[in-house]
C-alpha cells in the first residue's frame, strides 16, 4: 500500500475511534492498540510531510506557547441561567413559560433535562465543517481565543462527520470543557508533588487549564467535552425544530453529547429527573452541580426570547449541598512549606457526596473560636462546590460533658520551634526552615520545574529521604550520593546517577530559581525575579537593609519585611551558608543593579508574533538578563513592543496607545548596543 493510502486509511481510523471512545463511551479497542495506530501514522507523516494536513488526528498539539489570547466576539451573547433551587420553584418556573405564552398550566410543554456540567463554558465555530476557533464565555459578548488548546481535547473533532451538504456552512457549536474525577485527581497529585497549590475544584482545574498559554500542557491534562448548542449565523435554516433532535445533530456530526439527557413531557417528569439525580450523580465520572432544564420547542423559544442576562426558555436547577453529621475526633495541624500552621478536623469516617470523608477544613484558629467547635463534638460536614469538605458547626445539643475550648498549640508538632503570629495576622508559623514537616512540602517546591528544576526528586522520593534521616535541610541535597540514593525504595543504579546528574546542575541554577525555591513567605517566581535582576546574588541581598530591599520594582513594603525577617533568622543563615559550601552558586554571571543599573532596568517590554532569531523564551531571558521586565499586556507603562511576524492584536494596542515598536531587526541592535 502506498504510503498516500495508509496514512488516509489510518487518520479515518483514528477518527472512528476518537468517536467511539469520546462521543459513544464505546470504544472498539484498547488504548495500546489506539497508541499503536497513532504511533504508525506519526512515523509515516514524519517520513512524508507533504502529506501532512492540518486536520490530522497527530496535529493537536502545538509546538510553541501562545503569547496571549486576543477576544472574539460571539455570533450572539452567551448568557447565564437562572437558578432554581427546589421543586417549587421549578413549577415556578413553568407557569412564567405559560403565561408568557399565554397557555393554560396544564397545557403539555415538553422540556429537556441535561445533567449541569461543572466546567468551562465553550464555543466551537466550524466552517465547512472544519474546526476554525475555540472561544471561552469571557464577558457573554466577547471571550478569548483558545483555538490552539481546544484542538488538543481529543473529545472535540477537528471536523464535523456526515456529509458535506448537510452541514452549515459556518456553525457555532456551544458546550461545557470539563475535568473527569480520575485526571483531575492525577493534575492534583502532580501539582502537589510539584510544590504547587492543588486545585480546589475540576471547575478551576478546567477554567485554568484552558487559559493555558501552553498547549502541550492542555493536551497533557486530559480535558474533555460535552457539547448541548448550536447557534447559527442570522438567516440561516434551523438545525432542527427541537432541543432534543438538535443533540441527536450534535451526535450525527461526531461530537460529545452528555448522553443522560432526557425528553420531559411536562414539569413533573423534569422535578423526576431532578430528584432522581440528586445521588446518582456521585458514580458519574465527572462533576455536576444540577440539571438545565430547557424548553424543547425552538419556535417557542424564540418567542420566549431572554432578559438583558437569562433566556427565558431555560433554567439551572442547582443540587444542594450535602451535609452529614459525624463525630469530631481531633483537631489537629497542619505545617505548609512556608511555615504556616493551620487546623484541620479529623473525623469519624462518613459518607458525604460520593466519598468517604474523614478530614475536613476548619480555616483558622479565630473560625474555630467563632464557631465554638470542640474536640468531641458531633458536627456538621458539607462539601459544596469545592473538593473538601468543610465543618459548618457543632451540634450544640450533642455537646459531650466536661468537653472545653480548642486551644492552638504553642510549638510546632513536628519540629517543637515556637510558633509565631503577628499581630496583623491570623495564621500561625513554624519559622524553622528546617522543620521536617516544612522540608517535605518545600522540597518537592524546591525540586519543582519552576524552582530549580531538579528531574525525578519527586514526593515519594521526597518523603523516604526525609523519613530517613539523609535530608534535613535543603543543603542536604547536595550531599546525596549514587550509593545513597540506588539504596531507596523504587531506584537503582540508573534513576540514582540521573538524579546526582540533576542535582549537580542545578548547583549552578540562576538566582532566582534559588530564592523561588527556598520558601520565602510573599516571594513567588515573579518577585523572585525581580530580586534576582536588583541584587545579583545572594550574598548582595543578604547584606542589603530592607529599605533597599523595598525600593526594587514589583516588591514593596511587606515582602521587603518578609524577606529581611527570612534572611535575618540564624537557622536560615547556616542554610543558605551551607548550601553555598555544597557547591550552590546563587549569583548570576551579570551580577545586579542593586549598586550599578544595566541597560534595561525600569524599562518594560512586550514580545509578541514570531521572532526567527530566538525563541520568545530566548529574548524574554535577554531582557531579564539586562535589568528589564517582561510583561504579557501593553499599556501606558510599556517601553518596547517587540513585534515580530504575525504580530496580532499587541501591536495594534501599542500603535493606540503611543507606545514604542521595535522589529526584530531593530530589538537585536538594542540587544547589541546595550551589552556593549
Amino acid at each position: 500500500m502506498d504510503p498516500a493510502t495508509r496514512i488516509r486509511e489510518l487518520r479515518q481510523l483514528l477518527r472512528y475511534h476518537e468517536e467511539r471512545y469520546y462521543v459513544h463511551d464505546d470504544p472498539d479497542i484498547s488504548d495500546a492498540e489506539f497508541d499503536a495506530l497513532m504511533r504508525e501514522l506519526s512515523a509515516l507523516e514524519a517520513a512524508h510531510p507533504d502529506l501532512v494536513d492540518p486536520d490530522s488526528p497527530t496535529q493537536r498539539v502545538g509546538g510553541r506557547p501562545a503569547e496571549g489570547f486576543p477576544t472574539v466576539a460571539h455570533l450572539e451573547p452567551m448568557l447565564s441561567l437562572e437558578n432554581a433551587y427546589s421543586a417549587h420553584e421549578l413549577r415556578e418556573f413553568h407557569a412564567r413559560l405559560c403565561r408568557a405564552l399565554g397557555v393554560a398550566e396544564t397545557t403539555p410543554m415538553p422540556y429537556v433535562a441535561e445533567l449541569k456540567i461543572d466546567g468551562l463554558s465553550i464555543a466551537l465555530t466550524y466552517e465547512r465543517g472544519r474546526l476554525v476557533r475555540g472561544v471561552t464565555r469571557g464577558d457573554g459578548v466577547r471571550g478569548e481565543d483558545v483555538t490552539p488548546n481546544v484542538r488538543t481535547i481529543r473529545a472535540i473533532p477537528l471536523s464535523l462527520s456526515g456529509p458535506q451538504e448537510a452541514v452549515p456552512a459556518v456553525v457555532e457549536v456551544r458546550g461545557e470543557v470539563y475535568f473527569p474525577r480520575a485526571d483531575f485527581q492525577r493534575v492534583n497529585d502532580e501539582r502537589e508533588a510539584e510544590g504547587e497549590p492543588a486545585f480546589a475544584n475540576p471547575r478551576n482545574a478546567a477554567a485554568g487549564t484552558l487559559r493555558t498559554l501552553d498547549a502541550a500542557t492542555v493536551s497533557r491534562r486530559g480535558l474533555r467535552a460535552f457539547l448541548y448548542q448550536v447557534v447559527l449565523p442570522a438567516g440561516s435554516p434551523l438545525v432542527a425544530a427541537t432541543h432534543h433532535a438538535t443533540l441527536a445533530q450534535l451526535q450525527a456530526w461526531g461530537l460529545p453529547v452528555e448522553r443522560h439527557h432526557r425528553l420531559c413531557a411536562d414539569v413533573d417528569a423534569v422535578v423526576a429527573f431532578c430528584d432522581e439525580w440528586r445521588d446518582a450523580r456521585h458514580a458519574l465520572a465527572f462533576e455536576t452541580d444540577g440539571v438545565v432544564i430547557k424548553l424543547d420547542d425552538v419556535a417557542m423559544r424564540a418567542a420566549l426570547g431572554a432578559t438583558a442576562k437569562f433566556p427565558r426558555w431555560a433554567v439551572a436547577f442547582k443540587f444542594p449541598a450535602e451535609q452529614a453529621r459525624t463525630r469530631l475526633k481531633q483537631i489537629a495541624v497542619n505545617v505548609g512549606r512556608t511555615g504556616a500552621v493551620t487546623p484541620y478536623a479529623v473525623l469519624e469516617p462518613v459518607r458525604l457526596g460520593g466519598t468517604t470523608v474523614q478530614m475536613a477544613t476548619l480555616h483558622n484558629e479565630q473560625e474555630i473560636a467563632r464557631r465554638d467547635i470542640r474536640e468531641g463534638d458531633l458536627v456538621l460536614v458539607e462539601k459544596g462546590g469545592d473538593i473538601i469538605p468543610k465543618v459548618l458547626g457543632p451540634v450544640l445539643a450533642e455537646r459531650p460533658d466536661g468537653s472545653a475550648p480548642w486551644v492552638m498549640p504553642s510549638q510546632c508538632p513536628a519540629c517543637q520551634s515556637p510558633l509565631t503570629k503577628p499581630e496583623d495576622e491570623v495564621v500561625w508559623r513554624c519559622d524553622n526552615i528546617s522543620c521536617p514537616a516544612r522540608i517535605r512540602r518545600g522540597l518537592q517546591h524546591f525540586a519543582s520545574r519552576r524552582a530549580m528544576d531538579i528531574e525525578g526528586l519527586g514526593e515519594s522520593l521526597v518523603d523516604q529521604l526525609v523519613t530517613l534521616g539523609h535530608v534535613h535541610t535543603y543543603a542536604d541535597v547536595y550531599r546525596l550520593n549514587a550509593e545513597t540514593l540506588a539504596a531507596l525504595d523504587r531506584m537503582g543504579p540508573k534513576s540514582a546517577a540521573n538524579l546526582v546528574a540533576a542535582i549537580d546542575a542545578s548547583r549552578t541554577a540562576a538566582l532566582w530559581r534559588a530564592l523561588h525555591g527556598i520558601g520565602i513567605r510573599h516571594v513567588g517566581e515573579g518577585v523572585a525575579k525581580a530580586l534576582a535582576r536588583a541584587f545579583g546574588s545572594m550574598a548582595a541581598l543578604r547584606a542589603a537593609p530592607v529599605e533597599q530591599i523595598e525600593a526594587v520594582p514589583d516588591v514593596g513594603a511587606v515582602v521587603a519585611r518578609s524577606v529581611r525577617a527570612f534572611l535575618d533568622d540564624p537557622r536560615n543563615q547556616g542554610v543558605l551558608d551551607a548550601m553555598v559550601a555544597q557547591g550552590v552558586q546563587m549569583a548570576d554571571a551579570q551580577g545586579g543593579d542593586a549598586d550599578t543599573l544595566r541597560a534595561f532596568t525600569g524599562k518594560t517590554f512586550v514580545l509578541t508574533g514570531t521572532l526567527t532569531s530566538m525563541t520568545r523564551d530566548e529574548a524574554a531571558a535577554t531582557i531579564e538578563a539586562l535589568g528589564g521586565k517582561v510583561s504579557s499586556s501593553v499599556s501606558k507603562k510599556t517601553t518596547y513592543v517587540v513585534a515580530g511576524a504575525e504580530a496580532g492584536s499587541k501591536l495594534e494596542k501599542a500603535k493606540a496607545l503611543g507606545v514604542a515598536v521595535l522589529d526584530e531587526g531593530q530589538f537585536q541592535a538594542l540587544i547589541m548596543t546595550s551589552q556593549a
